[in-house]
């Protein structure tokens, strides 16, 4: 067994495709042997932003013989049949073997040099790679065949233990010698063989393994911010981006200005982080820190000084550029940006920014004036129709004798004609109105400011730090903030009442409104993130325990597809809940049940069949209900094609169509089958 090693050197290749062409490179070399019968037990994939290499360890020398067997026509096939089958496999009447009176081609194909194969899969490996972007370069260039690649290739190394594995590709020759570092080591580097290449190229400050380089990185950086005592903010990304940019990695801290402190700490991380990659620090009590932690390429004479002080010149031109964003659009009020937002289409469909942003706003109201969200005092406590309420101004009552140790709410005697008062159950919700009304109208107005323009990833954010600093209440700078959050799967979900309010309403207007114009999500094509702004309605009503008719939100929302958009939020509380580790077959139970649409009280529904079936109780129910419909199969034979073939579902037809269960109210759903069971047991003698 022998260890073969393939370098394809070239100019500098992207951080960020680098992990990726590790893996192509890998899954093509593999297929390339597959095709010559070649199984490659073991590969070793590395990249540094100057080479991709590939070591497949214990290739055999050769591959086996096969003797290759293809059936013909019989003998006594008429001359037209023999003669095709002839053309087909090469060989003459004489070279065919009879068996059972029919023919067959039987030829040996000798076995091949491992050495020969693998010079026929380089090439062919260079020419299928899919680089998301590639070139062609040189004179070859001027045909569309001539091979491409990331950028132009320099130099392929492919040895087959110690000797070189001959091939081209784009003019280039295969051989032993690569490059070194490109300021520490001058003249090419010599490999002897796959065992050597590691520590050869370390020799010439060059460390192959991507995940060595990001560990010095990694501790390189926090050993610098803790020597200056500050704490290192911990990216992986970034991380491995800075590992894929350079192949001798040197960390080094850096300082810029306290004045650009003024600035919000999220911009100036992501500045660093997207223009400059760069990590940033914070001091002993938590705050952003004028420190940055850069990574060189190079381990320079003076300990970095000049690469320290270079690196702070420019990071302090993006800062300078940054603080000019903030400034200038705290200069303009949020409320004179909204006539902007009549100039930017949301979509051709649906009009502009402008229109969505006042559709949200009479969505965000209309979820508190009905009682969806309710204030945080009451948060959870019932404030809605047909629940009992009590004011916040209650808390501090001293309970009476009678009722102490109670924890029921009393209700609130309301006399007719009276205003509601600031403190009561009513002033509160509309008051909560008024701010989720306005921090919808405001939440968009972000998106038309210098800052955002600059960094978009930054919107709602920016928002809220403009909010805050022009006077509006807390509540509204955070809704302004976070209502478009949950924005994926682990992130955080608002709790704040007029935060809920605001990201709802924005989602469902997005969902239903797309719904509406025919622009639904379909099979993996979901160019408007519906699929995600419903899973965040979802994440947001039952986090909160939001009660809330699906319907009537929709209705509210201007849905004019009511039956595709419940089915649309159904689908997705399915996969939510079967991810989360629910049997499918109870939540299509509960959902087969019908007329509901109040996710958390289906939710709860769920979760309490699921606790059942796992009891005594719930397998001697399922047991007997089986027992039930079987001998009911066996009974009518006649009527059997209503009942499943599996005998696990209820065969009585309200279960199967919500429109027709019996008017009876004590014969619904699972009264209905638990009945049937015991109907059908025998009775004891």
């Amino acid at each position: 067994m022998t260890d073969f090693l393939l370098e394809l050197r070239s100019e500098e290749i992207p951080a960020r495709m680098q992990a990726k062409a590790r893996e192509d490179l890998a899954k093509l070399f593999v297929g390339e042997l597959a095709k010559a019968g070649i199984a490659a037990p073991r590969i070793t994939t590395y990249a540094t932003p100057r080479r991709l290499t590939l070591i497949a360890h214990d290739l055999p020398d050769a591959t086996e013989p096969v003797r290759e067997e293809v059936k013909g026509p019989r003998a006594s096939a008429p001359p037209q049949a023999l003669e095709g089958f002839l053309r087909k496999t090469g060989l003459s009447r004489e070279q065919l073997t009879e068996r059972d009176g029919v023919l067959f081609a039987v030829t040996e194909v000798p076995g091949r040099e491992t050495a020969t194969v693998l010079a026929a899969a380089i090439p062919a490996i260079v020419r299928a790679f899919p680089w998301p972007k590639s070139m062609r370069w040189g004179t070859a260039s001027l045909s569309p065949e001539s091979p491409r690649w990331v950028r132009p290739l320099q130099g392929i190394v492919a040895l087959f233990g110690t000797a070189v594995v001959p091939c081209e590709v784009a003019g280039v020759l295969s051989g032993a010698k690569t490059m070194g570092h490109r300021f520490h080591h001058d003249g090419p580097v010599t490999i002897a063989s796959a065992d050597s290449y590691v520590e050869t190229l370390c020799d010439a400050h060059v460390i192959v393994d991507q995940n060595e380089r990001a560990a010095i990185i990694a501790v390189g950086a926090k050993m610098a911010a803790q020597g200056a005592g500050l704490t290192l903010v911990e990216d992986e990304g970034l991380l491995a981006e800075n590992a894929g940019l350079t192949e001798w990695p040197v960390p080094l801290l850096g300082r810029f200005d306290e004045a650009f402190l003024a600035v919000p700490p999220e911009v100036i991380q992501l500045t660093a982080r997207v223009n400059q990659k760069y990590f940033v620090c914070r001091d002993a009590d938590g705050r952003l820190a004028n420190a940055f932690v850069c990574t060189a390429n190079i381990d320079a004479a003076d300990g970095g000084e000049r690469i320290v002080a270079g690196n702070a010149k420019v990071l302090a031109a993006r800062l300078s550029d940054a603080k000019f964003f903030y400034e200038t659009d705290l200069k303009t009020r949020l409320e004179d940006q909204l006539p902007k937002l009549e100039k930017i289409v949301f979509h051709e469909k649906l009009g502009t920014v402008a229109d969505k942003v006042e559709r949200v706003a009479k969505l965000a109201r209309w979820l508190v004036e009905s009682g969806v969200v309710k204030p945080s005092p009451l948060q959870g406590r019932g404030l809605g129709e047909g629940a009992f309420t009590e004011a916040s101004t209650l808390a501090d009552t001293p309970l009476s004798p009678t009722s102490s140790g109670s924890t029921a709410p009393r209700a609130v005697e309301v006399v007719p004609g009276a205003q509601p008062t600031r403190n009561s159950p009513e002033g509160e919700r509309e008051r909560l109105a008024d701010m989720a009304e306005r921090a919808a109208r405001l939440a968009k107005a972000d998106l038309v400011t210098g800052m955002v323009g600059e960094f978009p990833e930054l919107q709602g954010l920016m928002g809220g730090y403009y909010a805050a600093a022009q006077g509006e209440p807390v509540e509204i700078a955070e809704a302004m903030r976070d209502h478009y959050k949950p924005v994926g799967q682990g992130d955080d979900v608002p709790t704040a009442p007029v935060t809920v309010a605001v990201a709802l309403a924005d989602k469902l207007d997005s969902i239903v409104q797309f719904f509406a114009v025919g622009l639904k999500p379909s099979g993996s094509k979901d160019p408007f993130a519906l699929r995600r702004s419903a899973l965040g309605v979802l994440a947001l009503l039952l986090d909160n325990g939001v009660r809330v008719s699906l319907s009537k939100a929709t209705s509210a929302a201007g849905a004019t597809a009511h039956e595709d958009v419940l089915d649309f939020f159904a689908d997705r509380l399915k996969v939510q809940q079967r991810e989360a580790g629910v049997r499918h077959d109870l939540i299509d139970a509960v959902f087969a049940l019908g007329g509901e649409d109040d996710l958390v009280r289906l939710l709860a529904r769920v979760h309490a069949l699921q606790a059942f079936v796992t009891t005594e109780d719930g397998a001697n129910l399922l047991a007997g209900y089986k027992r039930a419909a079987n001998i009911l199969k066996k009974e009518a034979p006649g009527t059997s094609k209503h009942i499943p073939e599996t005998g696990e579902e209820d065969p009585s037809p309200w279960s199967r169509t919500p429109t027709s269960r019996p008017s009876s109210p004590n014969m619904r759903g699972p009264s209905a089958r638990r009945a049937t069971m015991i109907a059908s047991r025998p009775k004891p003698r």
